[in-house]
């Protein structure tokens, strides 16, 4: 007796069907949020190149907070933008820097109600704009920037931070970070690391988030786009120093290099869908040549069904929102 006709079309017939037979979901509690801000700013301020995006003032920054966890994100990540910056990048090290008195309040407004994470880096802090201190002849001295990342690690700590990001990709931040946390008795602070991170073009418009001062480019210590192989390597040493979760940044072009990470390593994945990511879309979107909410959802879903368990999105809570109207 001949089969039935097999019609895989009869799971697409409607949304009700296609909702249950979905082999991918993004939650919004896996949605993590950026937030910037600045030092000084009476009220909140547009950055150009994001558009939707702000630097925040310390009171729309605690807004934003208390609105992201009522949108449900699993997390906030504070970028601190100072009004003055020096060469060693000594605002990111100060408690009452702008970075450890944002954290400070955000912890105050949401408490445990989300993940309050916090980037670990000099680059915002600088006057070069490099993610370390530098050698006279101008190289990113890897081992005096260590020091000063374990010195900035216990001050967000202290400042009541859950989690912290290493990103400046120098050799051996994350055990540097955990020795120096456990040392200080924040054993309880967990270390996100950026531990893919790419000398890519798509940062552009996060330089103008922080106001950066860089010149040239961090290739020395970013990845280059072409290689995966030094990417799995960086992870697995990332993760023998004591990551808790390793992340991929940016995420749309590097989608395979999250699926290769996810398969590498048993600790959560994230991945970073940065502002070159989220301006393209919103500008294809504000001349009308897409749709922007459909977009948006899928590029999130295709991060997630890389095996992204954490995504790092600018368009996190507008998302979550969605996505609860949805399911």
């Amino acid at each position: 007796m001949p089969y039935p006709e097999i019609r895989p079309r009869r799971l697409r017939r409607n949304a009700a069907v296609r909702r249950l037979v979905s082999e991918t979901r993004v939650d919004p509690a896996e949605l993590v949020v950026p937030m910037f801000v600045k030092e000084g700013l009476a009220e909140p301020r547009q950055i150009a190149s994001l558009p939707g995006v702000l630097q925040h003032s310390r009171d729309s920054l605690r807004k934003a907070a208390a609105e992201a966890v009522q949108a449900g994100v699993g997390g906030i990540m504070l970028f601190g933008v100072p009004a003055s910056r020096d060469e060693s990048g000594s605002g990111g090290l100060d408690p009452h820097g702008i970075l450890n008195v944002a954290i400070r309040d955000v912890v105050a407004e949401v408490g445990d109600a989300t993940v309050v994470m916090s980037d670990l880096c000099l680059d915002e802090f600088t006057s070069h704009g490099h993610c370390g201190l530098l050698t006279p002849d101008g190289a990113v001295d890897n081992d005096a920037t260590l020091e000063a990342y374990a010195r900035m690690a216990v001050a967000q700590a202290d400042a009541g931070v859950h989690m912290v990001g290493p990103s400046g990709m120098m050799d051996g931040q994350v055990g540097v970070v955990r020795r120096a946390l456990d040392a200080a008795g924040h054993t309880d602070v967990s270390v996100l690391a950026y531990a893919v991170k790419y000398a890519s073009a798509f940062f552009g418009p996060f330089r103008d988030a922080v106001e950066s001062a860089l010149e040239g480019d961090r290739r020395a210590y970013q990845q280059d786009p072409a290689n995966l192989r030094e990417s799995l390597r960086e992870v697995k040493l990332d993760v023998a120093e004591g990551a808790d979760l390793v992340m991929v940044k940016p995420a749309l072009p590097y989608l395979d290099v999250v699926s290769a990470v996810r398969a590498e390593v048993d600790v959560p994945v994230a991945a970073y869908q940065v502002s070159g990511e989220y301006a393209m879309v919103e500008a294809a979107a504000a001349n009308g040549w897409i749709d922007r909410e459909r977009v948006m959802l899928e590029t999130l879903t295709s991060i997630r069904r890389a095996g992204a368990q954490i995504i790092l999105t600018y368009w996190a809570v507008e998302a979550a929102r969605l996505l609860r109207e949805r399911y």
